[in-house]
């Protein structure tokens, strides 16, 4: 101990290294720790097993001839868009589907109490909330006879609950989407997802829809498959170049039972449909966690690359405390030939001075730790950068910084219990 603070300078610039080492060490460990458990927050929004179909609209120009004017006589392609046959023919033919679960889409106004806000109607079945991992937290839901006959009901987001309703129980009351009134019968619990995972991964805030049965969304508001004169006449008049949605449902989820199989059962859900549809790719198939396993593959060998960096770090950092080691022998030559002569072995001399190399490596962990945690803290909060310190990174770190002490400081400490004590005390 003492001569370790007989020269404080040439300890703390020594013990410079482990610092960074080991504050390197903590930072980039919080930073893969962060990215990893953004990756798992994702996977529980997106569900696992999961296939995702969404519905695309067809430009108009698709039929058009090279002058820009569609030919007369020349038939343009057509498509029955996203409707719930497509759904049976995916159960029909697929033997691995666990569970399927559509939705439409639908923008209106809600009214209540004199309030109205503009939001989205979400026409889904049961399998919705599981497949998206979503709870009831009040009330109930959907029953079978409201799938099947379309009952005026409705189950809310939380934020909903927020608006309409902030100090009374929604359930059992009326709320209004557009024209038509619609029973509560249960609240999602809010689910707490950062703003930037949901618009990454397509996904609307769940907490600020309204969700109704399939049924009731064709029935009561809008089936987009169905035809009528007034359509008819809108077409005909229509000189616009944008189609309107001519799909029945606006996206299908599909769960199978192996995630072995998520690849081929994409393949063939886009045959099914490609056949369906004429030949017309009017639809969007996409697998979120094979895109989030390839992330965090990615993600996992940056990780990596970062660890090696600062495991660098820490090899220079030991290679400084061998080489300050080094010269304090040579300069305590005298000390050593001293001690020797009063008794003390070979290994009292190569326990003091590998001792020091091991404290001064333990006081630059100790530092390390607290320059790691800040700089972890400092990259979340100027990079938007999620981070993680955890536990065992931090034992981790401060055991490798004790380590390399005690590996650096052996060679030197060995040289020093070598010396002649006769030689060393004719040192000046």
């Amino acid at each position: 101990m003492e001569g370790v603070f007989a020269n404080k300078l040439r300890a703390f610039l020594t013990a410079l290294g482990i610092i960074f080492g080991v504050a390197a060490v903590i930072a980039m460990l919080a930073i893969g720790t962060g990215a990893k458990q953004s990756i798992l927050e994702q996977m529980k929004l997106i569900g696992t097993n999961n296939i995702v179909i969404k519905s695309v609209i067809q430009d108009s120009d698709e039929g058009s001839n090279s002058s820009g004017n569609s030919s007369e006589n020349e038939k343009r392609p057509w498509s029955p868009g996203l409707t719930q046959q497509d759904i049976f023919a995916i159960q029909s033919i697929l033997p691995n589907v666990e569970d399927i679960s559509p939705e439409i889409i639908l923008p209106t106004n809600i009214i209540q109490g004199g309030k109205m806000e503009s939001a989205r109607c979400i026409g889904v079945t049961n399998s919705f909330f599981e497949l998206n991992n979503l709870v009831i937290g009040t009330g109930n839901n959907f029953h079978k006879a409201h799938l099947n006959l379309g009952s005026p009901v409705c189950i809310i987001g939380k934020n909903i609950q927020s608006k309409f309703f902030p100090k009374a129980d929604p359930i059992g009351k009326y709320i209004k989407c557009g024209n038509t009134w619609l029973k509560i019968i249960g609240v999602l619990k809010k689910r707490k997802a950062s703003k930037q995972s949901l618009q990454n991964l397509g996904i609307r805030d769940s907490n600020s829809d309204v969700y109704i049965p399939v049924q009731t969304a064709l029935i009561r508001f809008k089936n987009r498959a169905t035809v009528s004169k007034a359509d008819l006449k809108q077409r005909n008049g229509n000189d616009e170049r944008k189609e309107k949605n001519y799909h029945q449902i606006d996206k299908i989820v599909v769960r199978v039972n192996d995630s072995n199989y998520l690849r081929a059962s994409a393949d063939v859900i886009s045959r099914i449909l490609k056949r369906r549809h004429y030949g017309i790719i009017d639809y969007e198939i996409e697998v979120p966690e094979l895109l989030l396993e390839q992330q965090q593959k990615t993600q996992d060998t940056f990780n990596f690359v970062l660890a090696v960096i600062a495991g660098i770090s820490l090899l220079v950092g030991g290679i400084g405390i061998m080489n300050i080691m080094l010269a304090s022998v040579l300069e305590r030559i005298k000390e050593i030939g001293i001690r020797r002569s009063l008794g003390a072995t070979q290994t009292d001399i190569i326990l003091q001075f590998l001792f020091e190399a091991v404290f001064i490596s333990l006081i630059g962990g100790l530092i390390g730790i607290v320059v790691g945690v800040a700089s972890a803290e400092m990259i979340a909060s100027s990079a938007d950068i999620p981070t993680v310190v955890s536990a065992w990174s931090i034992i981790l770190s401060f055991g490798v910084a004790a380590t390399v002490g005690l590996i650096f400081g052996l060679f030197p400490a060995r040289k020093a219990a070598v010396q002649d004590p006769i030689k060393a005390l004719r040192t000046d």
